[in-house]
Parts: structure tokens; sequence; C-alpha cells
């Protein structure tokens, strides 16, 4: 088994920042998708945003204008810039790397995960 690494949890007062990292073993090559979902108290997991190899980005409704994803295809790592972080932003958050082999079989890893909490 092979696990993508995160950092960059922790404890912040609402109106600030984080910048979450996630670095895959230079092992797993031509990922397709990076993303990174959360899972809040309460609720199911939720994909918050994903980039592909190309740069192109997509976001769930609720962060768009305050976090922005992106990634480093030469060090194979994704980075989720969180800004303007309010308490329902608090989750734990894993990193997730998909790759697709001859559009037939699909990969994916995921990171350990890491809390965020943000304080009122």
């Amino acid at each position: 088994q092979v696990q993508l690494v995160e950092s960059g949890g922790g404890l912040v007062q609402a109106g600030g920042s984080l910048r979450l990292s996630c670095a895959a073993p230079v092992g797993i090559r031509s990922i397709n998708v990076m993303g990174w979902y959360r899972q809040a108290p309460g609720k199911q997991r939720e994909l918050v945003a994903t980039i592909t190899s190309g740069g192109r980005t997509n976001y769930v409704d609720s962060v768009k204008g305050r976090f922005t994803i992106s990634r480093d295809n030469a060090k194979n790592t994704v980075f989720l810039q969180m800004n303007s972080l309010q308490p329902e932003d608090t989750a734990v958050y894993y990193c997730n790397a998909k790759i697709v082999v001859g559009s037939v079989r699909e990969y994916d890893y995921w990171g350990q995960g890491t809390q965020v909490t943000v304080s009122s």
C-alpha cells in the first residue's frame, strides 16, 4: 500500500489562513487528478477541490473565492491554500490522487488526513 503524506493543518481563528500540502511517493507517476476532501463533524465526506495535471481546477461552492488548489507536477505535490477560514471549515482534510490507466482502470491514493480547526 502507498500513501500520500499530508501536512499543514492546525488551529486558526476565523478569518485566518492555512496552507495544506500533500506529496505523493516518488513511485507514483502520471497522476491525472489530485484533490482535497474533507469530513466535518457529523457530516459525510465531501469533495472540496480538484486539479488536473493540466491545471484545471474545480471547487465546491462553499469554498469558491476562499480556497485555491494548486499542484507542482515535478514534485508530485498538491496544495490547498485556505483563506478567510470559517468555523464551518473545521474538518479532517484528506488529499487524493487519481491515476487512470488505459481509460479502463482507476487507482486512488489517499493521505492520512490533517485536522483543520477554526475557532469562532
